[in-house]
């Protein structure tokens, strides 16, 4: 009895929201403070804390490989402001929990560029954790499909598994690495981050160097997909995927390295360098069998990050 109301006490049963507002805003308000600290050193260990999955890796690595290049810290560094956050918060039941902060920021105020949104996915993995920064896209707001939300107007999830949607969010990461490496299953929209850049592959030519790559998914634990219903049934979904370009050299020829690259490279390059990377997308999930953009999948934004470089 006991042991079962420690359960229910922690909401291992119960569905409920998965964060207070008053939670959430303090997450995003703890994630910018921690973001900022390491920014202004280059000290991966300052934000350690608050990241975790695709954006972690990506923001880790970033920062490992600048604070070697640039042991005193970021010169150019601007704090990051977060504004006019909306947070959608669905109900489940069990952990992890998560939810969505759409919000304003500053960086592309000064350049002049079109206004964005970036969209935090912050998750918890327990009730003895902190919520902590998974996934980052930036969009126009224009971009994002209206949410689905309940009666009392939380934001309402998509099971892993749920056949109700064109591909199931635990299938995206399989299928979309797929596609990049054979054109196939034919499921993804045309645009910069499917058929554009397969065709970048393909022409990707300069002299005495060839070029492979390798596409794997990433869809469990920390990585793995989450999605929240559209208000047409289809689904706003984030998942991440894993990269290998490999630059072979001819006989006299070494491949180049920059500064990131060398930072974080391992091994001696004399012929070969393989670069990994690893991405976060969000797509827009059609609901099965709609005629919206043509039923397939539309990839919104891919955020892709160096995460390590091998040499041979």
């Amino acid at each position: 009895m006991t042991a079962s109301g420690c359960v229910t006490v922690h909401g291992e049963l119960a569905v409920v929201p998965a964060a207070t507002r008053a939670e959430a805003a303090q997450a995003l308000k703890d994630f910018t403070t921690a973001y900022n600290a390491a920014d202004k050193a280059y000290d991966p260990a300052l934000d350690a804390d608050q990241v975790t999955g695709s954006l972690g890796a990506i923001n880790q690595a970033g920062l490992k490989a600048r604070q070697k290049s640039r042991p005193d810290g970021n010169p150019d560094h601007k704090p990051l402001e977060l504004t006019d956050a909306t947070y959608l918060i669905p109900k489940k039941a069990g952990w992890p929990r998560w939810f969505l902060a759409d919000t304003d920021s500053d960086r592309d105020q000064d350049s002049g560029k079109l206004d964005t949104r970036w969209l935090i996915v912050f998750v918890k993995s327990g009730p003895g954790d902190g919520w902590k920064a998974a996934y980052l896209s930036v969009v126009a707001p224009g971009q994002l499909p209206a949410l689905a939300q309940d009666a009392d107007g939380s934001a309402r999830p998509v099971a892993a598994d749920s056949a109700a949607q064109a591909v199931a969010p635990k299938d995206l990461s399989a299928q979309y690495t797929q596609y990049l490496q054979k054109g196939s299953p034919d499921v993804f929209a045309p645009g910069s981050a499917t058929s554009g850049w397969r065709e970048t592959r393909r022409t990707t030519r300069r002299a005495g160097f060839s070029y492979q790559y390798i596409d794997q998914p990433l869809n469990s634990g920390a990585f793995g997909p989450l999605g929240l219903e559209t208000e047409d049934g289809g689904a706003l979904v984030f998942f991440s995927s894993k990269h290998f370009e490999q630059q072979t050299a001819a006989k006299g020829l070494r491949p180049p390295l920059d500064e990131d690259v060398e930072a974080l490279l391992t091994g001696e390059v004399r012929s070969t360098l393989t670069k990994e990377r690893i991405s976060s997308e969000l797509v827009y999930v059609p609901k099965k069998g709609s005629s919206k953009d043509g039923g397939k999948v539309v990839v919104l934004n891919r955020l892709p990050g160096l995460t390590a470089a091998k040499g041979s």
